[in-house]
């Protein structure tokens, strides 16, 4: 039997990859995004954070993807070059099985190597309870909450902002800074 891998995401899982993601825009709030990106958005999403060097993951057992993390840029200007932003999605059947803390633990080591010094969790809705403790299993803190920023589904819904320092974080000069 086929054991877990993750690896880095290859354009062959992006149809895997947007059935994911489409039933988190249609069925949940941890994005706030409403209408679903058909694959040729996904495509075009992928081949820009690999063309920026960001890592982007899947976790599979055998040819089956069940879940995927990227990191990407925190905001555009370059006073934010060190900082990134964090993504992880999983297939309704991998959750609460540890899939999404390896994966997370493996985004967070490939920013580490990449320079990244510190890495922000934007997550949908203060009520995304897994979200928020698959962060603080590793290592992210409590930074705040924005109430009432996103409307998905009939309601107002929070954010929530959680950030953890990668390597030495703020400790030292970054190469390049």
């Amino acid at each position: 039997m086929p054991s877990l891998e993750i690896r880095p995401a290859r354009e062959a899982d992006l149809p895997a990859i947007t059935a994911i993601y489409d039933r988190e825009v249609r069925d949940n709030t941890a994005t706030f995004e409403l209408t679903p990106p058909d694959l040729t958005e996904m495509t075009r999403r992928f081949r820009a954070l690999h063309d920026g060097g960001f890592p982007y993951l899947a976790a599979t057992i055998g040819d089956e993807v069940l879940g995927y993390a990227y990191a990407s840029s925190y905001r555009p200007r370059p006073a934010y070059r060190f900082t990134v932003e964090n993504s992880v999605y999983l297939a309704p059947a991998a959750q609460r099985r540890g899939l999404g803390t390896q994966l997370l633990q493996r985004l967070i080591a490939e920013c580490e190597a990449r320079g990244h010094r510190q890495m922000i969790a934007v997550i949908g809705d203060s009520a995304n309870a897994g979200s928020i403790g698959l962060h603080r299993r590793c290592g992210f803190a409590m930074i705040g909450t924005h109430p009432d920023v996103g409307f998905k589904f009939g309601r107002w819904l929070d954010t929530v902002m959680m950030q953890r320092a990668l390597g030495d974080g703020a400790r030292t000069t970054p190469a390049g800074g």
